[in-house]
């Protein structure tokens, strides 16, 4: 059954739910991912503060061990989510992890995101597990500028680079999008902001998401870093016209935590991952998408 708007913002922290003190639980049981993104360094630490980072990998088995653990320290957690560290599609772990959730946890909000190769081919399983809402990276619908942010794609095996790849991720990603949303799942997008790449392409993702039937948009200033790191960071101006534009179509959602693949709590109030899934290791500052 499909959550209403209301509903989500009342229990879903990337819905406004933090106003209500609403917490959710991300459970890094997601490993391999499937394209090569510019920004990107997944890693296992535990100090980032962003997407892809996580202390450990978890099996599917493990998920309610931590969800208990989780909901014992903060019992107002209302999302049990799979961001990563790497693709939720690439690996059949998180559709494992949310099938154990339903049966033991049917009262939580299943939150999945993914870079949204696999989406359109996947679509009808992650209709089945009850996948209540879903969060897609599209950092372009322009094939000339993905490649300027992704380098390659790794789909059915084999490795497409540039613009090819690029093509056949976007194609699947809108697909992907419409077919879900179409079923009934609320669609959230994220895009990373990369000044001077995709800053003044940001209005035309946001226009075609919507048409789509995506609900909210999110979009997420790039940390530089990796093979970006060259590129400044994008000022709070920038950052805001970019928003303002993409608000044309579409509402776009202002409370960003850069969540870790293993975050616990409330976003921006609390966070107790380090309770739930031990010990945490110190490295550098860095991001990448969820």
């Amino acid at each position: 059954m499909a959550r209403t708007i209301e509903e989500l913002e009342k229990n879903h922290p990337c819905f406004g739910g933090c106003r209500f003190n609403a917490g959710r639980i991300h459970l890094p049981v997601s490993p391999g991912c499937n394209i090569s993104c510019k920004f990107c360094d997944r890693t296992v630490n535990d100090v980032e503060q962003r997407p892809g980072v996580t202390s450990k990998i978890i099996t599917p088995d493990e998920a309610n061990m931590f969800i208990d653990r989780a909901l014992e320290i903060a019992p107002n957690i209302k999302v049990a989510g799979i961001a990563g560290p790497g693709d939720t599609l690439a690996t059949d772990y998180a559709f494992e992890a949310f099938k154990k959730i339903s049966e033991k946890h049917p009262e939580l909000l299943k939150c999945m995101s993914t870079n949204g190769l696999l989406l359109y081919e996947r679509a009808d399983e992650l209709l089945e597990i009850g996948v209540d809402t879903l969060t897609v990276t599209v950092n372009a619908v322009d094939p000339e500028i993905e490649a300027k942010i992704n380098d390659y794609i790794i789909y059915h095996g084999k490795k497409y680079e540039g613009v090819e790849g690029a093509k056949i991720l976007i194609e699947n990603q809108l697909k992907g999008i419409k077919k879900v949303a179409d079923a009934g799942v609320t669609v959230k997008i994220n895009t990373v902001l990369v000044p001077g790449i995709n800053d003044e392409h940001i209005s035309e993702v946001a226009k075609t998401v919507k048409e789509l039937g995506a609900l909210i948009y999110n979009i997420i200033p790039l940390i530089p870093q990796h093979k970006l790191s060259d590129v400044e960071r994008p000022t709070a101006e920038l950052i805001e016209k970019v928003r303002e534009e993409a608000e044309k179509y579409i509402k776009v959602f202002r409370h960003c935590a850069h969540c870790r693949a293993d975050a616990v709590g409330v976003p921006g109030v609390s966070e107790y991952s380090m309770q739930v899934f031990q010990k945490r290791l110190n490295v550098r500052e860095t991001f990448s998408h969820g």
